[in-house]
This record gives structure tokens, C-alpha cells and sequence, in this order.
């Protein structure tokens, strides 16, 4: 198990390590001069040239990439060229919201997906097992740029049941969960039908029928126990993607998380924020398909028996 975990976290150091490299070649490549954001086009030529010496934004690229990687060694990602503070600070103010947002999807997701793939299961080829895939082929094809200000059009503006956006209580977090958890949810309920289809007809669970134990039980304790594995793959793959979809429903709800730092840095070309912002969601896809890797090798012994640990 410790060669395993080994294996595992040295494969996502060197994943970070090129992300942090390509997001820092990619974003000085984007048009733009953030030293021309931040003075205006008025702003004289020596004004300039003294605000890009004092930002360092003077130097060669391959001196500031050094700078980079050494600042990531020391757990020191800069100063914000915009809002002049220190990008650590910035990160922490926002992650509270971004997390709790991930959070209430999660359950979202729970929620609508085992309940749903479940009875598509043992509906099999019923008008439910039709609503289910129909729904998991709608949830899949609407985009979340879409999704998102419908449901603000219709619970916000005309029914008045949620605020249209921003951070305003617990319940302005249930629109933004329920556009990011509508396109998780038809995704794993159709893997939780296709897994419980397959265990449905195994021989224990017909020895279970045998001895007369009550239906429920047989199908939650013996039959979605055994039915976890491909969903845990998938729903820890599908979180690393939640982090990504955030960027487009925070902007598209004004939820002050990582996403909508990511977009306010981009268009002020304010370098280290999108830079930290990008890593942070990138180290998350890579820290959560790590605990998907560690939780099936932990429910199926043989995953860390093929990596020689």
C-alpha cells in the first residue's frame, strides 16, 4: 500500500509541476499589459516603465519563471498586481465559498443520482428507467452557461423564491449547486443504473432472495454496496471537473469563489492571481482523483496488489 501511495503522489507532483509550468507560459502569451490596465492608456511612458520595473514585469520571461517556481517552493505566490496584496490572502477569502458551493453540489449530486439510477435499475425498461435516461440525457446536453440563468430566470425573477446572486445567505447557494449538480447527477445515475444492472443478476444476490431477506436491504446493503466501485471512479473524476465548471456558474451567479476570482484576474491580466487560482483548481482535479485512487485501492485490494504494494 505504501508503494502504491508512493506511486501516487509522485505521479501528481509531476502532473502540479507541469500544470504550474504551462499556466505560467500560457498566460504571458495572452494579449494584454496589466501595466496598461492598471495606469490607463493616458499613463506616460516613464510611468509605465517604472510601474513594470517595480512589478518585476521587466525582466526576461525565463527570470520570472525561475522567480515562480522558487516563490511555489516557499509556499509564497506574490502579490496581486491588482488589488495589490498578497495572493495567499485573496485565495483564502474565496475558498470558503467555492467549497461550500462544491459541497452543496455534492449532495445535490447524491441526492438526484443514486435515488434515480437505483430505480432505473430495478424499473428496467419502464416508463421510470425512460424518465431517468431522459433526464440523464438532458442534464448532460444542457451547458451551464445556459442552464444557469434559466433557473435564475424562473426561481429568482419570476417566482421570487431565490436571490438572483451574490453571497446573500444559505439559500442563494441552491441555484449555482443545482446548475452545477443537474449535469453530475444524469452523468452518475446512469452509471449507478448500469452498475446495479450488472449486480442485480449476480448469484449472492439471488442466494440473498433465497433466504427470504427483506428487498431493501438486499438492494442497498448487498446490492449498491457491490455496485460502488465504477461510481466512486467517476463521481471522483466528476468532482475534479466541479471545480472547473465553478469558474462558469460563479460568473454566471456572482458567487464570490475561486471561478469568479479566476475571471476577474484574467480581464485585469493580473498575473499571479491567475496563475495561483489556476493551480489551486488544478492541485483540487489532482488531490481528489488521488482519494479516488487511495478509496478503490482501499475497497479493491487487487488495485494496489497490480502496482506491487
Amino acid at each position: 500500500m505504501l508503494t502504491f501511495l508512493f506511486h501516487r503522489l509522485l505521479g501528481a507532483l509531476v502532473v502540479i509541476t507541469g500544470v504550474a509550468t504551462l499556466v505560467f507560459l500560457l498566460i504571458h502569451l495572452v494579449p494584454g499589459d496589466p501595466v496598461e490596465v492598471m495606469l490607463g492608456e493616458s499613463a506616460s511612458v516613464a510611468d509605465r516603465e517604472a510601474l513594470r520595473a517595480a512589478l518585476g514585469l521587466d525582466q526576461p520571461v525565463a527570470v520570472q519563471y525561475l522567480e515562480y517556481m522558487q516563490g511555489l517552493l516557499q509556499l509564497d505566490l506574490g502579490s496581486s498586481l491588482h488589488f495589490r496584496r498578497p495572493v495567499v490572502e485573496l485565495l483564502l477569502e474565496r475558498l470558503p465559498a467555492t467549497l461550500l458551493l462544491a459541497a452543496v453540489t455534492l449532495v445535490f449530486t447524491l441526492v438526484i443520482s443514486v435515488p434515480l439510477g437505483i430505480l432505473a435499475a430495478v424499473r428496467k425498461d419502464t416508463a421510470v428507467d425512460t424518465g431517468a435516461m431522459t433526464f440523464s440525457l438532458l442534464g448532460v446536453s444542457i451547458p451551464n452557461f445556459w442552464l444557469g440563468p434559466l433557473l435564475i430566470l424562473v426561481f429568482s425573477l419570476w417566482l421570487g423564491w431565490f436571490p438572483v446572486s451574490g453571497h446573500d445567505g444559505l439559500t442563494s447557494v441552491i441555484l449555482p449547486a443545482l446548475t452545477l449538480a443537474t449535469g453530475l447527477a444524469a452523468i452518475l445515475s446512469r452509471m449507478v443504473r448500469s452498475s446495479m444492472l450488472e449486480v442485480l443478476g449476480e448469484d449472492y444476490m439471488r442466494t440473498a432472495r433465497a433466504k427470504g431477506l427483506p428487498p431493501a436491504y438486499i438492494l442497498l446493503h448487498h446490492g449498491l454496496r457491490n455496485a460502488l466501485l465504477p461510481v466512486i471512479t467517476l463521481l471522483g473524476l466528476q468532482l475534479g471537473a466541479l471545480l472547473a465548471g465553478a469558474v462558469i456558474t460563479e460568473t454566471v451567479f456572482s458567487w464570490p469563489g475561486i471561478g469568479l476570482l479566476t475571471i476577474e484576474a484574467i480581464q485585469s491580466r493580473d498575473y499571479p492571481v491567475v496563475q495561483a487560482c489556476v493551480l489551486l483548481i488544478s492541485t483540487g482535479y489532482v488531490f481528489i482523483n488521488l482519494l479516488t485512487d487511495v478509496a478503490y485501492a482501499a475497497i479493491d485490494p487487487r488495485i494496489r496488489l497490480g502496482e506491487g504494494g
